[in-house]
């Protein structure tokens, strides 16, 4: 049943525990210091007591008088009264009692074995346990007007049970527990709020069971499937993988450099580059690999490669198709938690647990202000979805695409939907993720604007991507005109234009060669306001 407490439960409890530990282990360390400055204290205002006597004119006088005791007692225990000590004793220099709180003892000689060094002009405190408690003991000796001493003081204390030294601060120390213990249910309740969240509110063995959901689901592909790690390890190497490559024992865990002996392959899977239904010969076969680097933050943390024999693609054509789709799915949407939780179980391993927390906090106030954004901002599910999916394939590109934070969108313009929008926006962030792939730069960025008002809609992607020549940009509104190549069908940027002249908008296309492009739209919001503008 332990394994079923919700996770919730068990940080609050440990953290409590840590917290009551704390607060037992702090405890100790302040009360043995209190009752140490209580002994300091107890033996500095015995001496100053015993200087007082020590100084007072009647008890030097009377020292050396036979039955001195008489006129030396009394004023003593005024003075004792005075200063709330225990007892006073007087000695003279024969060791004689001229002051003693039992008066049968005055006029004896003390036995006393540490007052050795008071009879030497030596002003100390001692500690020593007899009947009543431990005894906190100043020694100060008693000099005449010659500066010759004829005497000792003795002041006692008797040193308080340690309930009752901390009973004089119980209120300080029940508010110091309270506010601790406060503190540390919150801190503990709040944090385990904040991991439910990050962690979309599932526990350690739901986590442990979509990963091992997540390998059957690779297992059951009609694909190979081969994740590697920075170092070349495999993460992933499912059964049609090996079965593609003919090989019967267990890779996962392995140096892939040990596991596939295609150079080619090899070298597809290590290169720090992406790879889109490119043909492979391996051994005998023909295989078509798709190759997608892993990036945490910018950085690569990996690669995870999907493949297939060309002879079964070209025999189930139509069945590839859904299973390409799935496959996308999958990469779009499971790869970057995927990525995650490696990267969280990684951190564990290494005894990293508050970076870890760190990292869990940091990917998760990122997803979360973007999708507040969107869902605060854009009044269309299709469009915030778009953005959104758009944002995340740019991680896995390499490429940053923010989204202007004025950009608000609450209606369509009468002459166009969403769905026209969808399209506008998805061919636009398309054009300019392609843009990266003729330029090298340390920082690819995509800035999107959508902003709508009661008059216009303003929609602007700009990114600093290759650009365009001025002759490219005279025909790139063209129908059929495309800078892909045989991967364009010049058909993006024509039925964008199309769309916002049906508008009654207007399209600006500004780029430069090796900076970057610049696309802007703005489109009326009402039929009367076109037909204004154009009056």
């Amino acid at each position: 049943m332990a394994r079923n407490i919700p996770i919730k439960w068990k940080i609050m409890i440990f953290s409590f525990g840590v917290v009551f530990f704390s607060i037992i282990i702090a405890g100790i360390i302040a009360s043995g210091k209190l009752y140490d400055q209580t002994e300091e204290r107890l033996g500095e205002r015995g001496l100053i007591t015993g200087r007082t006597v020590a100084n007072l004119p009647e008890v030097q006088q009377s020292l050396n008088e036979s039955e001195g005791w008489e006129k030396i007692n009394p004023i003593v225990n005024r003075v004792r009264t005075i200063n709330d000590s225990d007892y006073i004793v007087v000695l003279n220099s024969n060791r004689i009692r001229y002051s003693h709180p039992v008066e049968e003892k005055l006029g004896t000689v003390s036995a006393g074995k540490d007052e050795g060094a008071a009879f030497a002009e030596h002003s100390y405190v001692s500690k020593a346990k007899g009947e009543i408690g431990v005894a906190i003991r100043s020694f100060v000796p008693i000099m005449n007007a010659e500066h010759e001493q004829i005497g000792v003081v003795i002041v006692g204390n008797i040193m308080p049970e340690l309930g009752t030294v901390l009973s004089s601060i119980k209120s300080e120390l029940a508010l110091i527990a309270i506010l601790a213990l406060g503190f540390g249910i919150v801190g503990s309740w709040l944090l385990a709020r904040r991991i439910k969240n990050e962690t979309f509110h599932l526990e350690p063995h739901e986590i442990a069971r979509m990963l091992v959901e997540r390998t059957a689901t690779f297992e059951a592909m009609n694909e190979g499937v081969i994740a590697i790690d920075l170092d070349g390890k495999t993460l992933i190497f499912n059964e049609k993988a090996k079965r593609i490559l003919d090989i019967t024992d267990d890779a996962a865990g392995l140096p892939v450099s040990s596991v596939i002996k295609s150079k080619q392959l090899l070298s597809v899977l290590i290169e720090d580059h992406r790879l889109q239904n490119e043909e492979m010969t391996v051994g005998k076969k023909v295989l078509l690999i798709s190759k997608v680097p892993i990036r945490v933050e910018g950085q690569k943390v990996g690669a995870v490669a999907v493949f297939q024999d060309r002879t079964e693609v070209a025999a189930m054509a139509e069945e590839l198709t859904g299973v390409k789709n799935f496959v996308e799915a999958l990469r779009v949407q499971n790869h970057e938690s995927l990525n995650r939780l490696h990267t969280i179980a990684g951190l564990i391993q290494l005894d990293e647990k508050e970076k870890a927390l760190d990292y869990v906090f940091e990917v998760s106030q990122q997803d979360e202000d973007l999708s507040n954004f969107l869902s605060k901002h854009i009044n269309d599910f299709r469009i915030s979805g778009l953005i959104l999916s758009k944002v995340r394939r740019g991680k896995e590109l390499g490429v940053d695409v923010t989204i202007d934070r004025n950009s608000i969108y609450t209606k369509n313009p009468d002459l166009m939907d969403s769905h026209d929008l969808v399209l506008i926006i998805g061919n636009l962030i398309e054009n300019a993720f392609y843009s990266f792939n003729r330029v090298s730069k340390e920082e690819n960025l995509i800035h999107l604007s959508l902003i709508s008002d009661d008059h216009f809609l303003y929609l602007s992607v700009e990114d600093n991507g290759c650009g365009m020549k001025e002759e490219v940009q005279e025909k790139v509104l063209e129908k059929g005109f495309s800078t892909k190549g045989k991967d364009g069908n010049g058909l993006g940027l024509y039925l964008i234009k199309r769309t916002v002249e049906r508008a009654s908008g207007k399209m600006t296309v500004v780029s430069h060669e090796g900076e970057g492009t610049s696309i802007e739209l703005i489109i009326p919001m009402s039929t009367e306001r076109s037909e204004h503008d154009d009056d």
